[in-house]
């Protein structure tokens, strides 16, 4: 499907490598084939030297025949790009963006091309562990949403969204994820160090508690509540740390910051004002 693609990665960042760390570990694009481009020299050098792929610093040079465009830049450089591609990537080409708050029809008008694939990845892709939501645009072919679906999944896991939307949803939910589940872990090392235990215990036993929680779910797949009901002795340690986890509004303070990444999703991609500050906030 993607063997004998020629694949260019507008943007050589962390997302990048690691989707064409993935694609040739898995045997699934060779490395003649694929070309990254990027402002530094030295990281085009890095990727050539560690993978054998083409490098080089002019992203139109890069798009130049190229059957799939990844769009890999960030989002404040994405402007800038476009205008110089706009007659340089092929018609028929796949244009996959992995690029923030940027929308199908910006990009799509930006390059004068129909055929764009939305993604928002997040950072565990970058050791293939990733989750990625993707939706395509009207008219895209199904054998284009195959090739886009192969190369997210070099990424881990890909889930199509229903709506352009749901990808403002996934920046705040999966794309943002990570940043909430290591503050969560990194309290809970710091309430194990104000217990007594040295940095080095605590956060063993705060990484192996969350890995293995995950890992156990997985395994015995249950409703989330359940399951914590199961370690929730009535009267117990756990249900005394409940208590006092619900009394300070945990679940709200989540749902409320997982919907405040959602609303400046939406005032990013498509430039409007602030939305009105959320009550309390100064």
């Amino acid at each position: 499907m993607l063997t004998h693609s020629k694949i260019a990665f507008l943007g050589s960042g962390a997302m990048a490598e690691a989707m064409i760390s993935g694609l040739l570990n898995k045997g699934m694009a060779q490395a003649t084939n694929l070309i990254a481009s990027g402002p530094r020299v030295e990281r085009g050098e890095a990727l050539h030297s560690r993978y054998g792929v083409h490098a080089t610093t002019d992203n139109a040079q890069a798009a130049t025949g190229a059957d799939i465009i990844v769009l890999s830049v960030k989002p404040q450089v994405l402007p800038k790009v476009l205008p110089l591609l706009k007659g340089v990537v092929k018609p028929e080409a796949l244009v996959l963006s992995i690029v923030a708050g940027a929308q199908i029809s910006a990009i799509s008008t930006g390059l004068g091309n129909a055929n764009v694939v939305r993604s928002m990845p997040n950072t565990p892709a970058q050791i293939g562990q990733g989750i990625t939501v993707w939706i395509a645009a009207p008219g895209v072919s199904e054998a284009h949403k195959a090739q886009a679906r192969a190369l997210l999944g070099a990424l881990g896991e890909e889930v199509e969204a229903d709506t352009e939307d749901q990808l403002d949803m996934a920046t705040a939910l999966s794309g943002s994820g990570p940043a909430y589940v290591f503050l969560f872990m990194e309290a809970l090392v710091d309430a194990g160090v104000h217990l007594g235990f040295s940095r080095r215990v605590a956060e063993q036993l705060v990484i192996q508690t969350v890995k293995g929680s995950v890992d156990f779910y997985q395994h015995t797949p249950n409703h989330l509540s359940r399951m914590r009901n199961q370690v929730t002795s009535p009267g117990g340690t756990t249900a005394e740390a409940m208590y006092y986890l619900e009394k300070a509004g945990f679940r709200t303070a989540i749902s409320r910051a997982v919907w405040a990444a959602y609303q400046r999703s939406v005032e990013l991609g498509q430039g409007r004002k602030r939305f009105q500050k959320l009550d309390g906030e100064r």
